[in-house]
């Protein structure tokens, strides 16, 4: 099924130089209402607020498609502070990481050295780290580097996609180990993904569920009430121990929901990326629900009472020239 909206914004996702451009002019065109801060400090304020509502976090320092050593070096260290700071303030919540960043197009022995390191230092504190899945380019090679740190870790684990043909056999392959269960948010060929989002949302449903029979343990990554409604008759019905699974969210979305979720009792875990490397991040989420657009244009053009802001017009005309510009960029590359 061809969805433009999101093929479009996957381009947008794509292009390096737009990716590159982006730390330039900042999060300033709605992305810093999905962004939970943009260093660690305001990151950790994010995750004590949500802790304060019964709500655990995972945090990503965004960055991904490293080509540099010392640039993946630099985001292994922050990491590293990141841990300490979890640590220091006793915060509910755990890590995710892209092996991209960390070196894995560069050589993955170096990528392997670099998770050992981030590793060693969650398991001294008793921290989880979950190895975000990228693009199926670089499937094989995730799920390789994973192998090998099972082999000396307790406390890591990866994210399969519904979307991919071979999600159920690897469910089977990783059935001892934490998993979080995502649709999937990188546009794949048909030789390898499912295109049609009903059937996606199936596979979701049967992954989800395939998990629960079973004993690890497993995040539910879906902002879909009707999904998680089902989840949760399913649980309710085949009597499933609550503290085997979360539901998970990302940072920006279905507020309401969450807060609902965990005070109703289920353990919850919101997704919180942040940093000055926004730009990946933020189109991939315009990708998978291009009606998050219009969260943007009213955040930006009415305040809390629902009151135009003053300058309203400046902003809106901003966030379109931005639009637009990406839009004539791609066209002219074709």
């Amino acid at each position: 099924m061809v969805n433009p909206a999101r093929d479009f914004f996957i381009a947008l996702a794509n292009n390096k130089l737009l990716y590159r451009g982006a730390k330039r002019w900042g999060s300033h065109f709605g992305a810093d209402q999905f962004i939970g801060g943009v260093d660690i400090n305001s990151m950790m304020r994010s995750v004590k607020e949500l802790n304060d509502l019964g709500i655990s976090a995972t945090v990503d320092h965004l960055g991904e498609f490293v080509d540099k050593k010392s640039d993946s070096t630099k985001a292994k260290n922050e990491i590293l502070q990141v841990i300490e700071r979890i640590h220091e303030e006793k915060a509910d919540c755990h890590l995710s990481v892209k092996l991209t960043q960390l070196g894995s197009d560069i050589d993955e022995a170096f990528c392997i050295q670099n998770m050992r390191e981030i590793l060693d230092l969650a398991a001294s504190y008793n921290i989880f780290v979950n190895i975000d899945m990228e693009d199926y380019l670089h499937y094989d090679q995730t799920l390789d580097i994973l192998d090998v740190l099972r082999n000396e870790y307790d406390n890591v684990g990866t994210v399969i996609q519904s979307y991919l043909y071979r999600s159920d056999a690897d469910i089977d392959r990783y059935q001892n180990t934490r998993l979080r269960i995502v649709k999937g948010a990188y546009k794949e060929s048909a030789d390898v993904a499912y295109q049609n989002k009903e059937q996606i949302d199936r596979e979701f449903i049967e992954l989800a569920k395939k998990r629960l029979r079973g004993d690890a343990f497993t995040s539910i990554a879906t902002h879909d009430h009707h999904i998680i409604a089902e989840i949760r008759k399913f649980v309710a019905e085949e009597n499933i121990d609550r503290n085997k699974f979360e539901f998970q969210m990302l940072y920006g979305f279905r507020n309401d929901l969450q807060e609902s979720l965990a005070n109703a009792g289920y353990l919850f875990c919101t997704y919180i990326p942040f940093g000055d490397d926004w730009y990946g991040y933020f189109m991939r989420r315009l990708a998978e629900r291009p009606q998050n657009l219009n969260l943007i244009v009213k955040d930006k053009l009415y305040d809390e009472d629902n009151q135009i802001k003053k300058q309203p017009l400046m902003i809106a005309g901003a966030a379109a020239a931005f639009v637009s510009a990406l839009f004539l960029l791609l066209r002219r590359k074709k």
